[in-house]
């Protein structure tokens, strides 16, 4: 394979994990993603003409870890959830990892719900509206609401559950 496959291999496998790992820190959406371009950015930037390492996951997510400190020591967000002392002393460890690649799979799955489905199975989970509010402001039943939400729990327990063997659960709720 070559370098520049082997490279694009790794960065659509782990984009959105990274990115998962990202928000957790810095709970800011656009940031993570210009966090995440600048890390993969960064890491081909030192590997273009070299092998890359043998534990390049590791060295995705400690790079993404220290452009995030970087960026809050430059001041780009007053308001953090967590101190930037902390933060500094936080390590990259196997459990942050498997969270955040536990997340983007949920994401991901999300996001192949159908439309009207992902978008009830949102306003609930993510947004805490009822079903009463869901069905009033989209125009459908309650009915309806609740055989989206079942619809959508059922797909993502059958997509999630086999690859880890473990209880699904969402992180937003």
């Amino acid at each position: 394979m070559s370098h520049e496959k082997e490279f694009e291999t790794y960065f659509n496998r782990y984009y959105t994990s990274i990115g998962m790992y990202v928000m957790r820190i810095c709970d800011d959406v656009e940031e993570s993603e210009d966090i995440v371009q600048e890390t993969f950015s960064t890491v081909w930037e030192k590997f273009a003409d070299k092998e890359l390492p043998i534990h390049l996951k590791s060295y995705l997510y400690r790079t993404a870890h220290n452009i995030t400190i970087d960026r809050i020591r430059s001041g780009y967000k007053k308001d953090m959830k967590v101190p930037l002392e902390e933060i500094c002393q936080m390590e990259v460890t196997e459990e942050a990892i498997d969270t955040s690649e536990r997340d983007a799979r949920l994401w991901i799955a999300i996001g192949k719900l159908p439309e009207r489905c992902r978008q009830v199975f949102l306003l609930s989970k993510r947004d805490g509206m009822t079903h009463a509010e869901i069905a009033k402001e989209l125009g459908i039943s309650v009915k309806t609401v609740e055989n989206q939400i079942t619809k959508a729990f059922k797909y993502l327990r059958e997509v999630l559950e086999p690859s880890k063997g473990k209880v699904f659960f969402l992180p937003f709720l």
